[in-house]
């Protein structure tokens, strides 16, 4: 092999290898692109996502709210019938006192 086929015969291989490399990156990209209707379906279900975020942050501060309200709530109202209970007590021991004193 003389000095002008080793040179041509080089050059073929380096041709051959440029071509397949460019030929993979060009395959890369081809299945690895983004299509514009996905980013807009990302987009989409970001928003969506974040208003269902703040739905349930919202849900959650209105539960917390009633569950306090309503614990106030119960609170009173026991306080309320321990006093009707208490009050029932009383008027018990005075009815008794008072039949006590009518048979006695």
């Amino acid at each position: 092999m003389n000095r002008t086929e080793f040179i041509i015969t080089t050059a073929n291989i380096l041709f051959v290898a440029f071509a397949m490399g460019w030929f993979a990156n060009w395959l890369v990209h081809r299945f690895t692109r983004v299509k514009q209707s996905d980013v807009a379906d990302l987009d989409r279900m970001s928003q969506e996502l974040h208003e269902a975020e703040e739905t349930r942050d919202q849900a959650i501060t209105y539960l917390q709210q009633r569950e306090a309200e309503l614990s106030n709530q119960l609170a009173q109202t026991e306080a309320e019938l321990r006093a009707a209970m208490d009050g029932l007590r009383d008027a018990r021991r005075e009815a008794e006192e008072l039949r006590g004193q009518l048979h006695g």
